[in-house]
């Protein structure tokens, strides 16, 4: 059984171990495939696994040993699903490796709006606080999470961890998603779009990448929020509407954005985001904590080893 790992650095830059992996055949891991080297490297596998590479049906019309594909991701928009639907390849993916990773950093960027930590000890080092008169002082308001609002969109794993941890700041959590679950904490408060819009401090997107969630966030959504609201994104850059938000930052439309993902990656260094005010940015780590991407390959281990006794899991096609 050949097993080829198409672009395996992101997830294991060298601080996991890929042994119970190669316990499942022969495997070939590279760190990054350019698109045109695809073919070379995995024609004749017929395990591929695949984080970013993406694999449309031109390419897999060329690799006609696959019969399983593992993303090495939740999302899996990188794989033609019809095409291996058609063609009977499995396609698997890896949910719920990460919903405390994510929730994590979005509060990482909550956090950063409202005590400032990395600019009050640049101020420190540079030498403010040894001039000043008083045992304190501040460059930025201080905000308070309690009885502030945080509202969610997407109540999947990451959103109800993003709301746990803002309950246990004390605040009050509205959520919008497409499906109301029947049962939910009583602290949760299921909402219209608009509402949560108008009455938010802080808004979190969480939800997942669709037509109907594409540019979801965008010139009517800024408009319905208030002046003094943040919004964070560590959901998909294509969720929001870049121009709208640079738009609404330098007319101080809202606060401020923290974001952790753009619609393209890596983003240009000339991005037009780059020079907004109240703006932030991670480059797309807040699924990358090493204990998440412990589970992420421990569970496509599993997925591989499913597949092989015949029952596989987590297929997605």
């Amino acid at each position: 059984m050949q097993i080829v790992v198409l672009d395996g650095y992101t997830l294991n830059p060298g601080d996991l171990d890929w042994k119970p992996l190669k316990s499942l055949g022969e495997v070939k891991i590279y760190d990054r495939t350019p698109q045109e080297k695809i073919i070379k490297r995995a024609k004749d596998a017929q395990i591929i696994f695949t984080n970013k590479t993406v694999l449309n049906e031109k390419v897999l019309s060329q690799l006609p040993e696959v019969k399983y594909i593992g993303v090495l991701a939740t999302g899996y928009n990188v794989v033609d699903i019809s095409y291996c639907k058609k063609h009977k390849i499995i396609v698997t993916n890896v949910p719920g490796y990460g919903p405390k990773t994510v929730a994590q950093m979005v509060f990482a960027h909550i956090l950063e709006f409202t005590n400032h930590v990395y600019e009050h000890h640049l101020s420190v080092l540079n030498g403010e606080w040894s001039q000043k008169t008083d045992f304190c002082y501040w460059k930025y308001p201080l905000i308070e999470l309690s009885n502030k609002t945080l509202g969610i969109i997407g109540y999947g794993q990451i959103g109800k961890e993003v709301a746990l941890l803002g309950h246990a700041f004390g605040m009050n959590i509205l959520v919008n998603t497409r499906t109301v679950p029947k049962t939910a904490p009583n602290y949760v408060k299921f909402v219209s779009l608009k509402k949560l819009a108008n009455e938010s401090d802080f808004i979190s997107l969480n939800c997942p990448l669709t037509p109907t969630t594409h540019h979801l966030i965008n010139k009517n959504f800024f408009q319905q929020m208030k002046q003094s609201a943040f919004i964070i994104n560590c959901g998909r850059g294509q969720l929001i509407n870049e121009k709208d938000l640079k738009y609404a930052l330098e007319t101080k439309q809202i606060a401020g954005a923290g974001i952790d993902v753009l619609s393209q990656e890596p983003p240009p260094k000339n991005h037009p985001l780059f020079k907004c005010p109240n703006i932030h940015f991670t480059p797309h780590i807040a699924w990358a904590t090493k204990e998440a991407r412990q589970r992420l390959l421990n569970i496509a281990i599993e997925n591989l080893a499913a597949f092989l006794q015949g029952k596989p899991q987590n297929i997605v096609n």
